[in-house]
């Protein structure tokens, strides 16, 4: 339970050193007396301003996301077909050679996209293995009809254009000047919130602690959302894209070699 509950809320872990800091920063601000601007409408007008550009940023992140979503389990079920087709093929007596030597092949391809998931190997690695895909068909056509090779080679075509599809989900970002022009504009806000006068210590604290808090955590989920790829900073999986769906295929193959 301990755990779930640190996964489910490991970006607040991030943001409370933040928010703790500028609740100290605060508190030493009202004792000083160095409470020197004034809580009027210009001042929630900056908030909301502030939190406007969040919710664009965010807005910009979400269809990324979404995307990149269905990447894993468009992908596995392309090699799932394949998986398929070359099982069928094995029935097959003179053709079974060369149909294990085509799953041997694809869970070389599952092994080298899953550390390509993880930054241990570059994308032209991975469409150079799923090139290695022509000679194998090449050498099943005299085995099959000629729509099943067609089909295969779809599913592999499918498959390049979805490490390509991810390859620029990955390495495109939300426009860095957005970037900037957020962190910027949340640090003034909260930098002002901490000179305004908000009444009474338990209330500044909690009001300047809670916006912080806000927009701070705003600025760390669009950054995890702009990227759902991050396997390699170790980022937490829950924020990631889960790709189970390849070891669910990779498994297949293992229960057909044995």
């Amino acid at each position: 339970m301990v755990r779930t509950f640190l996964s489910k809320h490991h970006l607040t872990l991030k943001v409370f050193p933040f928010v703790f800091l500028i609740a100290v920063v605060k508190w030493i601000v009202f004792v000083g007396g160095f409470q020197f601007m004034e809580l009027n409408s210009y001042f929630s007008t900056f908030v909301a301003a502030d939190v406007f550009l969040l919710g664009f940023l965010l807005s910009c992140a979400m269809p990324d996301y979404k995307e990149a979503e269905k990447i894993p389990g468009e992908m596995s079920a392309a090699l799932d077909s394949i998986v398929e087709e070359c099982e069928a093929l094995s029935i097959k007596p003179e053709a079974r050679q060369i149909a294990m030597a085509c799953l041997s092949h694809t869970q070389l391809v599952i092994t080298t996209i899953t550390r390509w998931f993880h930054h241990k190997d570059n994308t032209r690695t991975v469409i150079n293995r799923l090139r290695e895909y022509n000679m194998l068909f090449a050498e099943l056509e005299p085995h099959t009809q000629a729509n099943f090779l067609v089909r295969l080679k779809q599913e592999v075509a499918s498959v390049r254009r979805t490490v390509i599809r991810m390859r620029n989900i990955r390495e495109a970002s939300v426009v860095t000047p957005a970037y900037a022009v957020s962190e910027l504009f949340t640090g003034l806000v909260i930098i002002s919130m901490l000179f305004v006068d908000m009444g009474p210590l338990i209330e500044s604290l909690f009001i300047t602690s809670g916006i912080s808090y806000l927009l701070i955590y705003m600025i760390y989920l669009i950054r995890d959302l702009d990227n759902p790829f991050q396997y390699h900073d170790k980022a937490h999986l829950q924020d990631e894209i889960a790709i189970e769906p390849l070891g669910a295929v990779e498994r297949t193959i293992n229960a057909i070699l044995k």
